[in-house]
């Protein structure tokens, strides 16, 4: 059984209190100049360059074309020691292969509103050191989201400024448009929070460990106003990427796997594989924040046993090995304080503060939840009926299937309250009778979508309408 440390490392991240979820360090830019071929391609690829100009990818072929003057790099990836040149590296060839096997599915959905065949095949000068990096980085040969295409692909666009996504920018892109920057720049945003959420973590954890009540109230305390901030943040998607223009790239994230319909069985790696590979795509279901949050509020031990959480789980190893392991000390470090968990050890101490700041953590991942719901509706449902999401799974079924276990638990914290006894400050109170009055509108509004979706054909507008009807709606602009 393992115990929470302070900090989790691979040399590029640093899950602490200090660095969160996001690198250690600033990533680089740019590839060093013996990679000159690599980032030169790189810089070309965007549908449109930053002077405004068209890029490969804006016509159909050209990437193909570029790519088969590209020097194999294998044997200097084998010789590369450096982490943060590793993880550009690794960075740069996601994109590639991405860009290249679909780009004719991109092509298609330009011509005809539907996303046509991918290419199946990657080159072994693309494929080869891309698998040797990948190796290297201990993470799969595909566009992820920690090193490739979010947490790992930002850069300041004033040194002095801060990570809000007005002030980040890409460092490799696919559309080379401002919705695509401001949509996975977000995410950066709102992890700027998280060396304070995680931190309230791991001081929560040791205060429970200590049974002292009143730290653990207080690291409760933090942990949820952060959240609010990080909802706060999250809003501003409304903003940052107008839903309308989500497909000028959307498809260039897609996986392999769950996604047949693209790929068939699966992408051959020229000189690396005998059989086509299939892997799971860059999906913002790869983030840290709430899978940390559903094992410290125990929203884990309310997942159902379905198909659906089953690939909730298998996305776990799609993220850094030092995540993982952070992941499995945290679930362990939980059950050990207490067999029903965070809720257990406070109902025992009879702390009413305690359980109604986990209700409060709880409703703010229904609201981070619920709100992706919503970026779903808008910025998938309403675009295009192609009915899976980028990391392969189904997208009307997906997000509901872990907004009824929030719920769930929600219910049962409410119970546990009204057992020990009414919250004796003003915001506990307000807390509470906020939870206790919405929680209804909640299960009624996820019913009657989920009811409009198992339709043969049902309107994404309707599905979305909804959400203002129950005095839910996430959209802010």
């Amino acid at each position: 059984m393992g115990t929470l440390q302070r900090s989790y490392t691979d040399g590029f991240f640093n899950v602490s209190a200090q660095h969160g979820f996001l690198p250690a360090q600033l990533p680089l830019q740019q590839l060093p100049q013996r990679y000159s071929a690599l980032q030169s391609l790189l810089d070309a690829m965007p549908v449109v360059l930053s002077n405004g100009q068209p890029g490969l990818l804006n016509e159909s072929g050209s990437i193909a074309k570029a790519v088969e003057a590209l020097p194999n790099y294998i044997d200097q990836v084998h010789a590369e020691t450096d982490k943060q040149i590793l993880q550009a590296l690794y960075r740069g060839y996601c994109f590639l292969a991405s860009a290249y096997t679909l780009e004719p599915s991109f092509q298609a959905y330009r011509s005809t509103g539907h996303y046509g065949k991918a290419q199946s095949f990657l080159p072994a000068q693309v494929a080869q050191p891309f698998v040797a990096v990948a190796d290297k980085m201990q993470a799969y040969p595909w566009l992820d989201y920690h090193y490739a295409y979010s947490l790992g692909n930002y850069r300041k666009k004033d040194p002095a400024g801060g990570l809000t996504w007005e002030n980040l920018d890409m460092c490799v892109r696919f559309s080379g448009q401002s919705d695509e920057v401001g949509f996975i720049m977000l995410h950066v945003d709102i992890n700027q929070y998280s060396p304070q959420l995680v931190g309230s973590v791991m001081d929560a954890l040791d205060a429970a460990r200590q049974r002292d009540i009143r730290q653990l109230e207080i690291a409760l305390d933090c942990n949820m106003r952060t959240m609010v901030e990080m909802n706060a943040r999250r809003k501003e998607m409304w903003k940052a990427s107008r839903w309308q223009h989500y497909n000028d790239f959307r498809v260039f994230i897609m996986g392999v796997k769950g996604n047949e319909e693209l790929f068939g069985p699966g992408v051959m790696y020229e000189g690396v594989w005998d059989e086509p590979k299939q892997f799971r795509g860059q999906t913002g279901a790869q983030d840290d924040i709430i899978p940390m949050e559903d094992i410290f509020s125990g929203v884990i031990h309310y997942y159902p046993q379905n198909e659906l959480t089953k690939y909730l789980l298998d996305l776990r190893t799609y993220r850094p090995v030092c995540v993982q392991q952070f992941f499995i000390d945290l679930e362990s470090t939980v059950a050990s304080i207490h067999e029903k968990g965070m809720a257990g050890l406070l109902s025992d101490a009879g702390s009413v503060f305690g359980l109604v700041r986990l209700l409060g953590i709880l409703e703010q991942i229904y609201h981070f939840r619920n709100g992706h719901w919503q970026f779903v509706q808008k910025y998938i449902m309403a675009n295009t009926p192609y009915a899976k999401a980028t990391g392969g799974t189904p997208i009307t079924s997906w997000l509901p299937n872990q907004l009824k276990a929030v719920m769930h638990q929600m219910e049962d914290v409410i119970g546990w309250i009204d057992q020990i006894g009414q919250p004796s400050d003003e915001e506990s109170l307000k807390i509470l009778d906020l939870n206790r009055v919405t929680l209804s509108h909640k299960k009624e509004l996820l019913a009657e979508q989920l009811a409009l979706v198992a339709q043969h054909q049902y309107s994404a507008e309707k599905v979305f309408d909804l959400n203002e009807r129950y005095g839910l709606k996430d959209q802010v602009s």
